[in-house]
């Protein structure tokens, strides 16, 4: 096989891994299981705040072990291995979500399954992540993150769709096709709508067979590095950043930018469910809008990037975003903005559709420079470790949003009220670019001042 075939089927396989793996965020965090799982509570408030309280441990968890597994595996070389242990874990847990029946006792494991695999996807994904440079010239960088940024959320929006159709019900106990859950799943246990947790995992299994198989570790893997001298490099890294301006401020900058969007992403379909008295099935209606919209511009936005550089596609995202989170304190049944409604408007819901549809694509654009930037911002030799500190910038503070939404609900009373925090998060964010350089680390040793 010629070297150009072999590295169209690296860059193919490695964009399988984002296909097999956005359903997770599309079908269990977002739109399918975690509206749900207010109805296996009962209580759409008590839902949000135990969903929050769970996304506040797993990001805990991911923040304090990212940063170490990542400069171990740059230690030895080998990442393949780490993500084979995490996928495993992440079909498993995945699988185990079939428990979650209305009214269940289980609502601890429950939580405990879906927090562990979460955090089982987070960690391939920082391994996967850390393989980029080594996908094309730094110039081409922004185009793969975007291409493939883009094929996820069309796995995800085909997988939701197969979800809608043919497996979640709604209170009628039929799907959108208008008939009972296939292969002779019980609508009344909504059987079809918890069959999501198994059918992601299925959905992984079977779509990553292209990243095994075409995928592999960079020649001259050293030998396996311990946790110490993982701990020992992850601590010279971390003394450097004071003298690293810019990669200092990126990620305390992607740290409250990414937990703004991680909010709006996980609380949506609770929100809708609880203030606009969506469906199951309406929520995933939404999701598909927003996931479409998602790809759309995670593709545009990774040709963007190649012409303009990550950091102006990320500022002009943030700004949407804020934009977005205003309007949707603003929403309710019977106002929007402040200016009440007749009563039974649909505008309401209109504006939800659109604002969905605005953070798919303000998301995925988002979401794709990032990583092309944390490329710029990392030595060529320490990039999984690098990428381990931006799953730490990620998760660090990731128990701020949940943690704030769910006070802040508790404290209010109000699902609407409850998701404010999510503007002061992305303004925040926004300022601190203004130290960022997105000009890219020449060598080792070095960062942008």
């Amino acid at each position: 096989m010629d070297d150009a075939r072999a590295t169209r089927r690296r860059i193919w396989g490695w964009f399988f891994f984002d296909f097999a793996s956005q359903p997770y965020n599309t079908l269990l965090l977002t739109f399918i299981f975690g509206p749900y799982f207010a109805t296996v509570v009962g209580d759409p408030v008590r839902a949000q705040s135990l969903w929050g309280v769970a996304l506040s441990i797993s990001g805990a968890s991911i923040a304090l072990l990212a940063p170490i597994l990542g400069a171990m595996a740059d230690g030895s070389g080998r990442r393949m291995p780490w993500i084979v242990f995490f996928s495993v874990l992440y079909v498993l847990c995945a699988s185990v979500l079939w428990i979650a029946a209305p009214g269940t006792s289980q609502v601890v494991p429950v939580l405990v399954a879906f927090g562990v695999g979460l955090v089982a996807m987070e960690f391939a994904t920082t391994f996967t992540n850390a393989m980029l440079p080594d996908l094309g010239p730094p110039e081409e960088i922004g185009r793969i993150s975007g291409s493939g940024w883009a094929f996820g959320y069309v796995g995800g929006v085909l997988a939701l769709a197969v979800m809608l159709l043919f497996l979640a019900e709604n209170e009628a106990g039929v799907t959108l096709l208008g008939r009972p859950p296939i292969l002779g799943l019980d609508p009344a246990a909504r059987e079809g709508t918890r069959s999501v947790g198994p059918f992601v995992g299925l959905w992984y299994a079977v779509f990553m067979v292209p990243f095994w198989l075409w995928v592999r570790d960079r020649p001259g893997v050293g030998p396996r590095q311990s946790v110490a001298a993982g701990l020992r490099d992850l601590r010279d890294t971390l003394r450097m950043l004071p003298s690293s301006r810019s990669l200092a401020a990126y990620l305390a900058s992607s740290m409250l930018y990414r937990d703004a969007l991680n909010g709006m992403f996980t609380f949506g379909g609770i929100y809708a469910l609880g203030t606009l008295d969506w469906s199951v099935v309406d929520i995933g209606l939404f999701g598909i809008v927003a996931a479409i919209s998602g790809a759309v511009f995670a593709f545009l936005g990774g040709r963007a990037d190649s012409a303009l550089g990550p950091k102006t596609v990320i500022v002009g995202c943030i700004a949407v975003l804020l934009g977005v989170a205003i309007v949707l304190v603003t929403i309710s049944p019977t106002s929007l903005l402040g200016i009440p409604l007749a009563e039974g408007s649909s505008l309401p819901d209109i504006v939800f559709f659109l604002c969905g549809a605005l953070i798919g694509g303000a998301g995925g654009a988002l979401q794709s420079s990032s990583r092309t930037m944390m490329v710029r911002q990392s030595h060529p030799d320490r990039m999984t470790q690098s990428f381990g500190l931006f799953a730490l910038a990620g998760k660090a503070t990731s128990f701020v949003a949940p943690a704030a939404i769910a006070w802040v609900t508790d404290a209010t009373g109000s699902q609407r009220l409850g998701i404010t925090p999510l503007i002061a998060l992305f303004a925040l964010g926004l300022v601190l670019l203004a130290w960022v350089d997105s000009e890219p680390v020449t060598s080792p040793g070095t960062a942008p001042a």
